[in-house]
């Protein structure tokens, strides 16, 4: 049961690690193009899919949910949205193997801490033994960050100003976008607890405890979709880059086929997330480490298999890899820290 478990989540956080890798496919398009097709694929034709596949009568469970419910998690995916925007941003400018691990690892932090400020627990993990565990889980992870950050200057300095230009890399700019994408994901968890009451009517109407939260997605995304939708619409008309949808100079069938399939694959992270945590039983405690190890590990081996980081030099490289094994070493802490609370620890 738990190996099963733990493949589901490596086929999701494969999945999280992979999706931005066909957008890299796509030619002759603004960067707002792709994504906002990337957008419309994963957060609203796949979840939409899913959940009627899943949940009888989906879109009758979800009118029947009381109204502030829905205003509340609809409100936090599109504050979760500004998270998934940003983090786009900062996989651009930093490239997969960087950006992922410095989004990852704050988002790690702040998934953390925010929710914690929010319910008062914070006072929980500053005066308790587990507490103090995830707190040296959280100063880890900010160390980790540092060490990916030196390792983007070493990178930065190796490359030539075509070279830069062409990869689009740009570290100071990457390290602050991925900062805010970490504090704005943490809108995931308030949005999953506003929608209990959407995820109580689904069971209600005979959804499998395996998919109830698929009708969640549904409202969460859809506030992730439209915060992405405005930005892309903005950019769009701004740049007039929305002739880009019908350029017959572009490869229009390759394009949306690649923008499509990574909608498609970032999707799949969630359903695989949420089949795999069904599964793990009493070591549930390890999801989250276990999907953000698995997506931390496939974005660094498609970057070494792009060669990202090609010509920047072993030390460059070596610092590189030494950040992401930190950050990984974090997210351990931080579960062990919210396994020990559990089992009592902080008594």
């Amino acid at each position: 049961m738990v190996a099963l478990g733990i493949f589901l989540h490596a086929v999701g956080g494969f999945a999280a690690g992979s999706f931005y890798l066909p957008l890299k496919k796509v030619r002759e398009w603004s960067w707002e193009s792709g994504w906002l097709v990337n957008g419309f694929f994963s957060w609203i034709i796949a979840p939409l899919v899913v959940a009627l596949l899943t949940v009888p009568e989906l879109f009758g469970t979800i009118l029947s949910t009381p109204t502030a419910a829905l205003g509340w998690t609809f409100l936090f995916g599109l504050l979760w949205g500004i998270g998934g925007l940003t983090f786009g941003l900062s996989v651009r400018y930093l490239g997969m193997s960087l950006g992922y691990g410095v989004a990852l690892g704050f988002c790690a932090a702040f998934g953390t801490l925010v929710p914690a400020i929010y319910d008062g627990s914070i006072i929980t993990l500053l005066t308790t033994g587990p507490g103090w565990v995830v707190l040296s889980g959280i100063l880890v992870c900010l160390i980790g960050i540092g060490v990916c950050g030196y390792a983007g200057h070493l990178k930065e300095s190796a490359l030539t100003k075509e070279e830069e230009d062409k990869q689009d890399f740009h570290l100071g700019r990457g390290l602050l976008v991925a900062g805010f994408a970490g504090l704005m994901s943490a809108c995931m968890a308030f949005a999953f607890a506003a929608g209990k009451p959407v995820a109580e009517a689904a069971a209600a109407s005979g959804t499998a405890g395996l998919w109830v939260n698929n009708a969640v997605l549904v409202v969460v995304l859809l506030g992730g979709f439209t915060t992405n939708a405005v930005w892309c619409g903005y950019l769009l008309r701004s740049n007039g880059s929305w002739k880009d949808l019908s350029s017959k100079d572009a490869p229009l069938k390759k394009n949306y086929s690649f923008a499509a399939l990574a909608g498609v694959t970032w999707y799949l992270q969630f359903m695989f997330y949420g089949m795999g945590s069904t599964k793990m039983g009493e070591y549930d405690f390890t999801s989250w480490t276990l999907h953000m190890s698995f997506v931390i590990m496939a974005s660094n081996l498609w970057s070494l298999y792009l060669k990202e980081w090609k010509g920047t030099g072993r030390k460059a490289i070596g610092t590189l890899v030494f950040g992401i094994l930190v950050i990984a070493f974090s997210t351990v802490l931080i579960g062990l820290g919210n396994y020990l609370q559990g089992a009592g620890g902080g008594h």
